[in-house]
Order: structure tokens, then C-alpha cells, then sequence
């Protein structure tokens, strides 16, 4: 192999590494972002504000995936769906693997040094937590939760950031935020449930047994609600409640009959369709603000 297609296939396994060929991760940490951005500023962000935090999600959520599969590197080689990784199956070393994150955690560190200490420090926090994640599922059945909280926390971020006090409604989209990842996250955790009960893996799919969908169904439930409040608090339009809760009402109806079929292939789609959910909060809150 030439020096030249050698390094097309490097970078081709790096980017599958950092999972930029699988950007619903990305989408997924974004949106809150930007439910933050706009509610923090009551409107459209200041540009170089929303260029840090969008950049930024783009390297956190790589550098999680990094972190992750660093991690799991024993697990992976069990489970159907991740032996195939870059770094289980050897297209990447942990050298070059460890050099990537190094790599991605300083752009993020550059960025994040144009905010203010506070941002700076809760930043701190989300790298800490990006260690701790892939821990959990070896320990507790709850490791949905953590992730919550991390993908989360960019909206207590958006507000610090701008020296603004962190909104009783700041944090009840927080609360929205950390219960939606928990029912992604679940959904995409029961892809793989069979796998991890034979290799000792904990997840929420794991600990819903038979009652996850009705346990999902519950969380959804409760996600409606809380968006409601937020809605009837901050005076949002109609768009908000007949376009986005409306259509929020939709998916996850739509995400209920889907995991019904109990296949591995509707599991995917389900937890596939929460980009859209992200996105129609995104326009609601934004439209409010015009």
C-alpha cells in the first residue's frame, strides 16, 4: 500500500473513531446546546459564543467516543455491534488513539479559555464526568443518568458563559434534557441487552427488563410535561406548543410503536428519530424569541 492511500485509510479509521461518520451523537449534544444559547440570550447568540460552544460539542462528543471505546477496549471485543470498532479491531492503536483525544481536548481547552473562570471550571467538570461514564456500566445499572447529566450540562454552560444567572427555567431544561438522554440512551442500550447480560454490562435496558417500554413511555410522559411548563413560564408562541410539543408528542408515539417490535433494527430507528425531538424543541424555543 502506497504512503499516500496508507494515510487516506488512517484518517478514514481516526474519523470513525471520533465517529464524525455517525453524527447523530453530535446532533444529540448539540441541540441542548442550542436550547441553552437561545434561552440564555433571549434570542440569537453572540457569533462567537455559539462558534465555541457548537465547536466545542463537535470535539467533547469525539472525545467521548475516544474515551469510551479507550475504556471498553475488552468489552467491545464481545459485544455484536462494537467488535468491529477502529481500536477493538486494531485499524487504530491506543497510541494513536490517545494522541487523537490529546489532540481534541486542546482545541476545546483553547476555546473554552476565550470564556469566562466559571464556564471555565464547569468545562473541568464535563471532562471529568467523559472519564467517569464508561466506568459505570461495569458497577450500576444507571450509567444513562450520568450521560444525562453530561449532555446536560452545556446548558448551565451557555448561561455562565455570559454572566448570567443560571434561570429556575435554565434548570428545568437541564431536568428535560438529562430524563430525554436517559430515554435515548436506554433505547439505544437495548440493542445490545443480550450481549451485555452475557458479558455483565449494567444499563437501564437491563434494569427496565420486561417494563422498559411502559418505563420509556412513563419518562416521555414526563418530558411532555415539564417542556409544557417551561413553555407556559417563558410565554412561548404557539409554535412552541402546536408545532414542536406537538410534534415532540408525535415522535415519541412513533418511538413507542417502533420498540414494540422488539427488534434490534426498530431499537435503532427509535433512538435515531431523537434528533428530530432535539430539533423541534430547537425550533420552538427559537421562533419564541424572533
Amino acid at each position: 500500500m502506497s504512503n499516500r492511500l496508507f494515510f487516506i485509510k488512517k484518517c478514514s479509521n481516526l474519523a470513525q473513531l471520533m465517529r464524525i461518520n455517525q453524527p447523530i451523537g453530535f446532533f444529540l449534544l448539540l441541540w441542548p446546546t442550542l436550547w441553552g444559547l437561545w434561552l440564555s440570550h433571549k434570542g440569537i447568540p453572540d457569533k462567537v459564543i455559539l462558534i465555541v460552544f457548537v465547536v466545542g460539542a463537535l470535539c467533547m462528543r469525539s472525545a467521548g467516543c475516544i474515551i469510551n471505546d479507550y475504556v471498553d477496549y475488552d468489552i467491545d471485543r464481545h459485544v455484536q455491534r462494537t467488535k468491529m470498532r477502529p481500536l477493538t479491531s486494531g485499524k487504530v492503536t491506543k497510541k494513536e488513539a490517545l494522541v487523537t483525544l490529546a489532540m481534541l481536548l486542546f482545541i476545546a481547552f483553547i476555546l473554552v479559555l476565550s470564556l469566562n473562570f466559571v464556564t471555565i471550571f464547569l468545562s473541568a467538570v464535563v471532562l471529568i464526568l467523559s472519564w467517569i461514564y464508561p466506568y459505570l456500566k461495569r458497577y450500576t445499572y444507571f450509567p444513562q443518568l450520568i450521560l444525562g447529566i453530561l449532555f446536560s450540562w452545556p446548558i448551565l454552560m451557555t448561561f455562565t458563559a455570559i454572566n448570567t444567572p443560571i434561570s429556575s427555567t435554565a434548570w428545568l431544561l437541564f431536568l428535560t434534557n438529562t430524563v430525554w438522554t436517559i430515554v435515548y440512551d436506554t433505547q439505544y442500550a437495548m440493542i445490545d441487552r443480550e450481549d451485555d447480560i452475557c458479558v455483565g454490562i449494567k444499563s437501564f435496558a437491563v434494569f427496565f427488563g420486561d417494563m422498559d417500554k411502559f418505563l420509556i413511555g412513563i419518562l416521555q410522559l414526563c418530558i411532555v410535561f415539564i417542556l409544557g411548563i417551561i413553555g407556559w413560564k417563558e410565554r412561548f408562541t404557539v409554535v412552541f406548543y402546536f408545532f414542536s410539543l406537538f410534534g415532540v408528542i408525535i415522535l415519541f408515539t412513533w418511538q413507542q410503536i417502533l420498540i414494540h417490535k422488539r427488534t434490534r433494527i426498530r431499537y435503532f430507528q427509535a433512538f435515531l428519530s431523537n434528533n428530530y425531538v432535539g430539533m423541534l424543541v430547537f425550533v420552538g424555543i427559537a421562533s419564541s424569541f424572533c
